[in-house]
C-alpha cells in the first residue's frame, strides 16, 4: 500500500502516520480506515530477506532438537514460516509480544495445538518479561533456538545461557532504513506540515525518523516534529522518545487492539 491520504492530510487535524514496515503497517492501516480515520503509511524500517538462508533452513529442519523456539518479532515468525511447512509436535514456541503471537496464529500455531509462551504483563512485553514466564531450572541442559534479525539485543540469550541452557541463534531477516529518495523526501515534507499522531513501534524506527527529518528539513524540522504526539507500545520506546525530546508520548499495551484503542481515544 502506498502512502495514503496525503492530500486529505492538509485538511485533517489528526492524521495517523503508521511507521511500521510496509507489510505490517497495512493491516493496521486498513482497520483504522474502516473506523473512519485518515491514515498515512510511512515505513521507517525495511524488512529484507536474507541473501543466504542456508543456516536458517538448517535450523528449521532441526526444530525437534529444541525445547523452545523463541521468535523476537512478527517478522521473525513470517520469515521462518516461509521455509517451515508445519510446526513440530512437542516443541514450545515463545514470543515477546502480542503481534508475534498473532503472527504465529496466522500460520496455524495457537494455544489449541501447541504450547505458546508469552509475557503475562501486556503493558511490557520484551525479553525481560518473557524470561519471567520461562521455567529456567527445567530448561537447564536443554536447547533453545532464538529466531531473530541479523542484529538485536543479546539479553534473552545471555540470561538463558547463565541458567545452563544451550542457546542457538539464527537470523531470519535483516532490517534497514528505507531509502530517502525524492518521493519519500516530498512525502516527509508534507507530513511535517500536518498535525499528526505517529505510531512508533521500534526505537530504531524513531532514530531513523530523526535522521530522515534532519536530512529533509534540518534542525528546524526536527524541532517541529518533536511537537507531534507519538503512540508507542513499549516503555523502552517511550523512554527513547523522551530522551530524544518528545513530550507528547502515549504508552499502550502490546498489540494492535491497544494501539487502536489509544488512537480512538484521541478522536
Amino acid at each position: 500500500m502506498p502512502a495514503l491520504f496525503l492530500l486529505l492530510a492538509r485538511l485533517n487535524k489528526n492524521l495517523i502516520v503508521i511507521t511500521r514496515p510496509q507489510s505490517q503497517a497495512e493491516p493496521l492501516a486498513l482497520r483504522l480506515i474502516a473506523l473512519g480515520r485518515d491514515v498515512c503509511v510511512f515505513p521507517l524500517l525495511d524488512i529484507r530477506p536474507l541473501s543466504d538462508p542456508t543456516q536458517l533452513k538448517a535450523c528449521l529442519n532441526s526444530l525437534s532438537d529444541y525445547a523452545i523456539v523463541a521468535f523476537v518479532s512478527p517478522n521473525a515468525v513470517d520469515a521462518a514460516f516461509a521455509f517451515l511447512p508445519k510446526w513440530p509436535q512437542g516443541v514450545a514456541a515463545a514470543v515477546v509480544g502480542e503481534g508475534s503471537r498473532q503472527a504465529l496464529a496466522k500460520h496455524g500455531v495457537t494455544d489449541q495445538n501447541a504450547t505458546v509462551l508469552s509475557p503475562i504483563d501486556t503493558q511490557r512485553t520484551d525479553s525481560e518479561t518473557l524470561l519471567e514466564v520461562l521455567d529456567l531450572p527445567a530448561l537447564a541442559g536443554k536447547k533453545v533456538l532464538i529466531i531473530r534479525a541479523e542484529t538485536g539485543r543479546e539479553l534473552l540469550a545471555d540470561r538463558l545461557r547463565e541458567a545452563g541452557v544451550t542457546v542457538d541463534q539464527v537470523a531470519a531477516y535483516s532490517r534497514g532504513s528505507p531509502s530517502l529518495d525524492e518521493g519519500r523526501r516530498q512525502e516527509l515534507s508534507q507530513l511535517l506540515e500536518v498535525d499528526s499522531d505517529w505510531v512508533i513501534t521500534s526505537s530504531e524506527a524513531l532514530r531513523n525518523l530523526k535522521e530522515d527529518v534532519e536530512q529533509v528539513a534540518g534542525t528546524a524540522g526536527w524541532k517541529q516534529i518533536q511537537r507531534a504526539t507519538l503512540i508507542v507500545p513499549h516503555v523502552r520506546i517511550a523512554q527513547t522518545a523522551k530522551n530524544m525530546g518528545f513530550e507528547r508520548v502515549i504508552l499502550t499495551a502490546s498489540g494492535d487492539e491497544a494501539l487502536i484503542a489509544a488512537i480512538q481515544s484521541r478522536s
